[in-house]
């Protein structure tokens, strides 16, 4: 069964950083892209950066330069470093991956990003 919880969401200020995590079960992770998204209230699901099995990223225009994706197949892991973050980041953030063409998401981890 897969399974992808996250954490290292919290509150922090604007300007601030936070490195979120996302460690994955129950899948050959090396073989598999990993994504994170965001989801604010109401609000339609975004997504916000990926990285292929082979380590190559993409990041939504809104976070690129300010955020980075990474992975540590050794721990089944992906990781999201997140700085000079701005109120307009807070929502929950999820990560995702596909597996036998079905997606799986994590249960989300917040970010507040607040003075």
């Amino acid at each position: 069964q897969v399974q992808l919880v996250e954490s290292g969401g919290g509150l922090v200020q604007p300007g601030g950083s936070l490195r979120l995590s996302c460690a994955s079960s129950g899948i050959i992770f090396s073989r598999h892209a990993m994504r994170w998204y965001r989801q604010a209230p109401g609000k339609q699901r975004e997504w916000v950066a990926t990285i292929s099995s082979d380590g190559f990223t993409n990041y939504a225009s809104s976070v690129k330069g300010r955020f980075t994706i990474s992975r540590d197949n050794a721990k089944n892991t992906v990781y999201l470093q997140m700085t000079s973050l701005k109120p307009e980041d807070t929502t929950l953030y999820y990560c995702n991956t596909v597996w036998n063409t079905r997606d799986y998401w994590g249960q989300g981890t917040q970010v507040t990003v607040s003075s």
